[in-house]
């Protein structure tokens, strides 16, 4: 039997596509040609920045493995004593004005497949990171959103959407407004 190609993303176009909706929605680039943004790129990180906004610290953009080394090392937070596997963030605020860290996950899809299932995990990676963040020195809350692209505002995807709500996380589709990362 002749395989089909996948042209919807997901499997082997997973990071094709995927990198290409994270390239839009990259926080860093939209915020650098923002005036009243000021990013210190910090030394001994790939995608770790030091935020200001208006002139004041905001806090802290980091993702994936930094989020472990530079943050919870950071903050003292030996994750291996809390869970039993790195779980990688997409992209990761910390707010130290109103005390909140913000995971955000990037889901891109362009047809029905393993994505899908993967919104339902939003309650176990939101307790997840819970768990860490509040052994963190200082104390934090944690929000956990989940950035979508145009495709999830199908009504097919209503049911996970409510489901992403009842259990304390959010979503957005292609974008996040700064007030709901706590930038006013």
């Amino acid at each position: 039997m002749i395989r089909k190609p996948n042209i919807h993303g997901g499997g082997s176009n997973t990071n094709k596509n995927g990198l290409k909706f994270e390239g839009r929605t990259d926080f860093i680039n939209s915020i650098k040609n923002n005036k009243n943004f000021f990013l210190n790129k910090l030394a001994d990180f790939k995608n770790t920045y030091e935020i200001d906004f208006k002139h004041q610290k905001i806090g802290y953009y980091t993702e994936k493995y930094e989020f472990y080394n530079f943050f919870l090392f950071k903050e003292k937070v030996d994750w291996r004593e809390i869970v039993s596997k790195q779980y990688l963030p997409d992209a990761v605020l910390i707010n130290q004005l109103n005390k909140t860290v913000y995971i955000v996950e990037k889901k891109y899809q362009s047809g029905s497949g393993s994505v899908d299932e993967k919104l339902q995990t939003c309650d176990f990676k939101r307790k997840i990171f819970s768990k860490m963040i509040n052994k963190c020195e200082n104390a934090y809350n944690t929000k956990y959103y989940y950035l979508l692209n145009s495709w999830y505002s199908q009504n097919v995807y209503i049911d996970v959407k409510r489901y992403i709500l009842s259990v304390g996380c959010k979503y957005f589709i292609d974008k996040i407004n700064l007030r709901d990362l706590g930038i006013k």
